[in-house]
């Protein structure tokens, strides 16, 4: 008899949906203010997640979804790499 693990669920900033960990890409703020994309999902800092969709993390970046959630200004090259990150570049 084996267990379900059960799959952890978060909530992206933009659709307000809750969805998969994995379907997700997780933007970091460290103690220091350093605002930086993790795509492993474990670095120590305060998360924030956007769904891996080109049309939603534009959306974060016009709404500064991101902002908010991480309480400083996230630099559009955090957008640029969470867009080559979706398209797998």
């Amino acid at each position: 008899m084996s267990k379900q693990r059960k799959v952890p669920l978060r909530k992206c900033v933009v659709t307000q949906e809750m969805v998969a960990k994995k379907s997700l890409i997780r933007v970091v703020k460290t103690k220091e203010g350093e605002v930086f994309v993790d795509p492993t999902g474990k670095k120590n800092g305060r998360g924030a997640y956007v769904t891996r969709d080109v049309d939603v993390i534009k959306k974060a970046e016009l709404s500064r979804a991101l902002d908010r959630q991480l309480d400083i200004a996230v630099p559009s090259e955090i957008y640029q790499q969470l867009i080559a990150e979706v398209e797998g570049k």
